[in-house]
């Protein structure tokens, strides 16, 4: 019976080994993901004040409906405007009627499809 007294209280260790690397674990994980996030925050913030730097504030609204509608493509529009932008291709804040043409320009054009029927 020492042996199974042994024998548990060496079971016992190892389970509380195990709970407390799992914990750990878990504690890394979440700090990783919360330093993550902060980073994602920051970027977002940095380009919220790029764009605000670049667009005026109809532009601005108008980027955010696109956002709404049509997100991967205002990403894209985001990013070749602070590209632009950074590279001193921008001189001007651009207006809703200037954003208007750029987006003119780089939505593909539409295919129509028309469907006989027989």
């Amino acid at each position: 019976m020492a042996s199974n007294g042994v024998s548990s209280m060496s079971d016992d260790q190892e389970l509380e080994e195990i709970r407390r690397r799992k914990l750990e674990e878990i504690q890394q994980a979440q700090e990783s993901d919360e330093s993550q996030a902060i980073q994602k925050e920051q970027y977002d913030q940095q380009r919220q004040a790029a764009l605000r730097k670049i667009l005026n504030s109809d532009a601005r609204e108008r980027m955010a409906r696109l956002r709404i509608a049509r997100p991967d493509f205002a990403e894209a529009v985001e990013n070749q405007l602070i590209m632009m932008a950074q590279s001193g291709q921008l001189h001007t804040v651009i207006d809703d009627a200037s954003l208007v043409l750029i987006l003119e320009r780089l939505t593909p054009e539409k295919r129509e499809i028309t469907i006989k029927r027989r």
